[in-house]
Order: structure tokens, then C-alpha cells, then sequence
């Protein structure tokens, strides 16, 4: 029996620890975090006119990876939209304008002044710089946004930050330990406090199993004893803005989902 405590949330971010768990499903949730839940992107650019000091392409690749926030309910993959047209239609492409002009000195392009024909498909933050331009300078274009999954380009992928770790185990043997303070010292992130009475191990859940206390303890075998649990893991999520955070790994779960019953359909066909 799998089970989640959720240990930190914000608008972006989610931590949990995942217990009954092993490392071949938790890969597996992670990958398809990062290739299979789509979101969209800037797929294709027509510049209409760009005198600044980026090529036509750059400046694409640029708009490519500015994240943009994505319904899910609303549009289709292009493969999969009823239309099959190489161009989409409304129901698997957004349009987004650039109009931009620096009539006084230089100015600064950002995301906020990409105009999308959808309000609620617009980039994540309107200040995201794109491009620079000096007094005269231009740049006119219209971008086409389609979903995607990031399996085919990282530009599509809904998350920053996707890993996960074991849950660390820190036994201190009180018995032998005489609170030298050396594995205090060493470690990195804090954890080990010295007390008085002796050492604690304190916000566990950050440990990086680096096992440099073991190395500093005088002691042999040492007094500290540190491992990985292995049905427990801790396991970080952080959005790009895209999506939110819960419909990432809700998606991410249900796809998971949908690949183990096909995969168990075909191997009942071929049995």
C-alpha cells in the first residue's frame, strides 16, 4: 500500500514523502512527468519584420521557451485534433502578436508584450525579457502555441525541477557517543545538533546521505549510522507555471495509468 504525506506545498512547488513505494515506479512517475504531460509552447514564429540584434530564428527559439499557462480541458494535441491540418485550428492552436517598437532610447521586449487571442493562454510572467532594442528598432510577429509533450522538445516540459530521493535513516548510538561534536562539523546541511546531552538528528527529510558524519566519527565501528530507507522516498515537484502543481502529477498518474493497461491488454492478446 502506497502512501503520500505531503510535507510542503506553495503555488509552484510540492514536496511529499512516498512511502511502499520502489525505485522502478518512481522513475517511471518521474519520466512521464517530464515527456508525456503536455503543455503548451510556441511552435512556430512568422516575423513580419525584426530590425534588432537577434536573428529571426534565436528570437523564435527564445519565444519557444517562455512557459505559457495551458487548459488542458479546452484544446487538443495536434495529432489528435479533429481538424488534421498541418496549420491547426482553434481548437489545438492559440495565436499570440508582438508589435514592438523603441521610438525613445533603448527598451526592453518582455513576455508582457505578447498579446494572445486567448486571455487565459498567456505567458506565466510578463516579465520575462526577450530581446533588447535600441532607439529605431523593431520587432513584428505572430506566434502559434500548440501542446506538446516535452518527449519531443524540453520547451513543452511542465516542470523545472522533477527528483526524488531516498528517506534518509540516522541512527546515533547515545550509548557510545561521546558528543565530540566532529560529525556536527562536517555536515552540510545542519542536521546533526549538538545538545548538550549529546548529538540530534533534526529536519531529517533534508539529509543527502553524504555519510560524511561517519567519516569524522572518531569511533570504530562509528557511533553514527546513516542509509537510505528503501521504501521511502522523498520526491519534489516544481512547475514551470504552467500547470498547476496537483493536475501535473494527476496527469502524470492517469497517463501512467493508461500505458499499464494497454501494456497488460496486449500481453492478455498475445497469451
Amino acid at each position: 500500500m502506497v502512501g503520500v504525506q505531503v510535507v510542503e506545498k506553495t503555488d509552484s512547488t510540492m514536496r511529499m514523502i512516498i512511502q511502499g513505494a520502489d525505485v522502478p515506479f518512481l522513475n517511471a512517475l518521474r519520466r512521464i512527468v517530464l515527456a508525456e504531460v503536455p503543455t503548451m509552447a510556441v511552435d512556430e514564429v512568422m516575423v513580419i519584420e525584426n530590425s534588432s540584434v537577434l536573428h529571426d530564428e534565436i528570437l523564435a527559439h527564445r519565444l519557444g521557451f517562455i512557459p505559457l499557462k495551458t487548459d488542458l480541458d479546452t484544446y487538443n494535441l495536434p495529432e489528435e485534433c479533429p481538424c488534421k491540418s498541418e496549420f491547426g485550428c482553434n481548437l489545438c492552436r492559440v495565436s499570440l502578436t508582438l508589435d514592438v517598437e523603441a521610438t525613445e532610447g533603448v527598451r526592453t521586449v518582455y513576455s508582457g508584450n505578447l498579446l494572445s487571442e486567448n486571455p487565459d493562454i498567456k505567458p506565466v510572467s510578463d516579465n520575462i525579457p526577450i530581446v533588447k532594442l535600441a532607439q529605431g528598432q523593431k520587432v513584428r510577429l505572430e506566434a502559434y502555441a500548440r501542446l506538446g509533450r516535452g518527449k519531443a522538445h524540453a520547451k513543452w516540459q511542465p516542470v523545472s525541477v522533477c527528483a526524488y530521493k531516498h528517506l534518509p535513516i540516522i541512527k546515533i548510538d547515545a550509548k557510545r557517543c561521546d558528543a565530540c561534536g566532529k560529525c556536527v562539523v562536517v555536515c552540510p546541511k545542519k542536521i546533526l545538533v549538538d545538545v548538550g546531552k549529546g548529538i540530534e538528528a533534526r529536519n531529517i527529510i533534508e539529509c543527502t546521505l553524504c555519510r560524511n558524519c561517519m567519516e569524522a566519527c572518531p569511533l570504530s565501528p562509528p557511533a553514527i549510522h546513516i542509509a537510505p530507507d528503501g521504501n521511502s522516498f522523498v520526491f519534489d515537484v516544481e512547475s514551470t507555471g504552467a500547470l498547476p502543481v496537483e493536475q501535473i502529477l494527476v496527469e502524470a498518474i492517469s497517463i501512467l495509468e493508461k500505458k499499464s493497461e494497454e501494456f497488460l491488454s496486449t500481453v492478455q492478446k498475445t497469451s
